[in-house]
């Protein structure tokens, strides 16, 4: 499942946080990937363990926890603290799987990856190149999303970013657990999800056949959902 989750971030938010990271130094973005992938990534990226990628990586977290969309289609149980890249000129990311377990060392959090997230803080038009690649079972797909709108896949998938030739590509990336290991029972709540908020707009919330739904909807989301 490919989730596409627009305005996470406001432009106004989106500018701070280029505001904050341009005024911090830059590092090798090989220091978190595994064997594989340090082989294949070339980007740079802030300190993972200190203030700046913390702090910011805190409010990106808060914002999830207040989006609806997000949690219906992640139903997150965990979220890895969110890092933060960079692609100039040159830089890319080959093709790669990420890590299956992600831990880390400041909280001593461990989880299990089931979905990969990338935030884009650069707008399209900033950068040429830089399209994150996913590729699944239906085919590859091509991402270059807005600034402030993030994208949500499974980690499973192969994926990378092509070469930037131009400007400058920045995101913020990380990983979740979800409460739904089952990647076909997290689609199907997803759907009904948005299919009782479509009813919900036509009939209103308090609708006796919305009732029912939401009910079950519940229901499968306790009977899926590991703590």
């Amino acid at each position: 499942m490919l989730v596409c989750i627009p305005d996470v971030l406001s432009k106004q938010e989106v500018a701070e946080f280029r505001r904050i990271m341009d005024a911090e130094p830059w590092e090798d973005g090989r220091s978190t990937a595994g064997a594989q992938s340090a082989e294949v990534k070339q980007n740079e990226q802030l300190a993972p363990d200190g203030p700046t990628a913390r702090m910011l990586g805190e409010r990106i977290v808060k914002a999830l926890a207040a989006n609806t969309q997000f949690i219906s289609a992640a139903v997150p149980l965990h979220i890895f603290p969110p890092l933060f890249n960079r692609y100039v000129p040159g830089k890319y990311f080959g093709e790669h799987v990420d890590n299956c377990i992600r831990g880390d060392h400041l909280t001593g959090l461990r989880i299990r990856t089931d979905l990969s997230v990338t935030l884009f803080l650069s707008e399209p038009e900033e950068y040429e190149g830089g399209k994150l690649v996913i590729n699944d079972y239906y085919g590859s797909h091509r991402v270059k999303l807005p600034a402030g709108h993030l994208v949500l896949y499974p980690s499973t998938s192969l994926h990378m970013v092509t070469p930037v030739t131009s400007g400058a590509r920045v995101s913020s990336f990380f990983w979740l657990q979800s409460m739904i290991k089952d990647s076909h029972a997290r689609r199907m709540t997803f759907d009904m999800d948005n299919a009782i908020q479509e009813l919900v707009e036509r009939l209103g919330r308090n609708d006796p056949e919305v009732r029912t739904l939401t009910n079950i909807y519940h229901n499968l989301i306790r009977y899926w959902a590991e703590l």
